[in-house]
């Protein structure tokens, strides 16, 4: 699979991460801090990584600041995009499965490096629901991304 990853900062648990994504077979595409000349501010980062799922030229991406609230606010702006901050795995999976989240938002200041494999393994572990309610929440959400209102018939 092909993940962006961003950081703001180049911190060991955001190098952990590359290195992991890459260990598990994911194509990894860098932003931030992450690739040399590139602009590491977190809304310019996370911005480029989550425009990467959205266009499809990333299946998915994770997106990193230091507490990782920054990074999903600034991927969350991006239409299509839909970033779940995940400070564990049982929050991870929560959001692969009921809301079919395609951006992982860590925080570097908490994360370490064995609870970001747990939170890895949820997140690639779990799949979407089909659930109906399920659905319609994720419905209601990209119809909100398309600048509709939350009912159908709006």
């Amino acid at each position: 699979m092909r993940i962006s990853v961003s950081s703001d900062m180049d911190e060991p648990v955001a190098r952990f991460l590359v290195k992991e994504l890459r260990d598990r077979g994911h194509d990894v595409l860098p932003h931030g801090a992450l690739r040399p000349g590139d602009d590491p501010q977190w809304a310019v980062c996370s911005e480029a990584a989550a425009r990467e799922v959205a266009s499809g030229v990333a299946e998915q991406a994770v997106v990193c600041c230091w507490t990782g609230t920054g990074a999903s606010i600034a991927a969350n702006k991006v239409p299509g995009v839909r970033a779940a901050l995940c400070t564990d795995a049982y929050t991870a999976d929560g959001a692969r499965r009921w809301n079919d989240a395609n951006v992982l938002a860590i925080g570097l200041r908490l994360t370490s490096e064995p609870l970001l494999k747990e939170i890895l393994d949820a997140w690639f572990a779990a799949e979407a629901s089909q659930d109906a309610d399920d659905r319609e929440n994720v419905a209601r959400v990209e119809r909100l991304d398309a600048g509709r209102g939350t009912t159908p018939a709006e």
